[in-house]
């Protein structure tokens, strides 16, 4: 993908992570999507982001099950790219990366964005909560297992890699 960090030996769940979206521009290319952007002209224009690069990573997502292309026009052929279920799933990624930019890089309520929480109508930062019990934690309230037998990264994205149409 143009970048020259290789995770695929590593044993490590940000490693993966950082193997299937952690180049800039897919980063973008996603916090877009999430606001609604779908074709491929639109991302080029939004972004200024080179034709060849950004094929190139829309097809990566596609591959690795985060977007999925869909055909909307037949003549000439044009897809739309969607988030699936498993791109839906990186929202709290992009808006905890939101949180930590609005804070220590703007400053506090000087993003150009923020966000809302429709049910209360309050703005809306992000915070870690344990899924059994609820409470919300502070890393210092984790502590790390780390299991010898795990596969690498390079092993589990092939043990999931979606086949090719």
């Amino acid at each position: 993908m143009g970048r020259t960090a290789d995770y695929t030996n590593e044993r490590c769940s940000i490693a993966a992570t950082l193997e299937v979206v952690g180049d800039p521009w897919t980063l973008l290319i996603l916090r877009d999507a999430f606001a609604g952007v779908k074709r491929f002209e639109q991302w080029q224009e939004r972004l200024g982001v080179a034709r060849n690069v950004l094929a190139s990573r829309l097809k990566s997502l596609v591959a690795h099950g985060v977007m999925e292309a869909q055909r909307y026009s037949e003549r000439p052929p044009r897809q739309e790219y969607v988030l699936t279920p498993k791109g839906l799933d990186l929202s709290p990624l992009l808006l905890t990366m939101a949180e930590w930019g609005d804070q220590h890089v703007y400053g506090i309520g000087k993003g150009p964005v923020h966000f809302v929480h429709k049910t209360c109508g309050c703005d809306f930062h992000p915070r870690l909560a344990c899924e059994a019990c609820g409470e919300v934690i502070d890393r210092r309230d984790l502590r790390r297992v780390v299991h010898e037998t795990s596969q690498t990264v390079g092993e589990a994205l092939e043990a999931v890699k979606i086949p090719a149409e």
